[in-house]
């Protein structure tokens, strides 16, 4: 485990209170930042209601910021800070963006007891419960997509 920054504990603490202003109405009590190296490049608050968008939790919103400012989509060599272990949605993006490691100070459980849904979230992928229902449709025209896909040999692969 590497040197904690203790000023990005500072910042994502102060990026969660953002929304406190105005009772918590543009998102939720949620804040993150990036490092890299001991350089603090981004950091962001959620923004769900005040953008519309659901997507819009701290996590992605600094993986987003992050990736402008280093022109990449690629965030190895960053740590990432956050108010609250990250979602599944937030965890599946801190994944694909190939940020190794992750600093969280609550925990989903704290989540759940402020009434956010993670722990549904997280019972749907155990197979614990059944809040949306999935269909697979066969398509030769689809996979035909794919297989010309993976034909191509100069591919930007993510």
């Amino acid at each position: 485990m590497k040197k904690i920054n203790e000023e990005a504990i500072k910042l994502v603490i102060e990026e969660s209170k953002y929304n406190k202003k105005n009772n918590y109405k543009n998102g939720g009590p949620f804040g993150a930042a990036i490092v890299f190296g001991d350089k603090i490049i981004a950091s962001a608050h959620n923004s769900v209601i005040e953008s519309v968008d659901p997507t819009a939790h701290a996590e992605i919103n600094v993986i987003r910021k992050a990736s402008q400012i280093l022109n990449t989509g690629d965030l190895s060599g960053c740590i990432l800070y956050t108010s609250t272990e990250p979602c599944p949605m937030c965890l599946s993006a801190i994944i694909w963006s190939n940020i190794k490691e992750v600093y969280y100070l609550n925990t989903k459980e704290d989540a759940d007891e402020i009434k956010f849904r993670d722990k549904q979230i997280y019972d749907y992928i155990r197979g614990e419960n059944n809040i949306l229902n999935m269909h697979h449709i066969e398509s030769i025209e689809a996979k035909k997509v794919f297989d010309k896909f993976e034909e191509i040999t100069d591919k930007n692969m993510y």
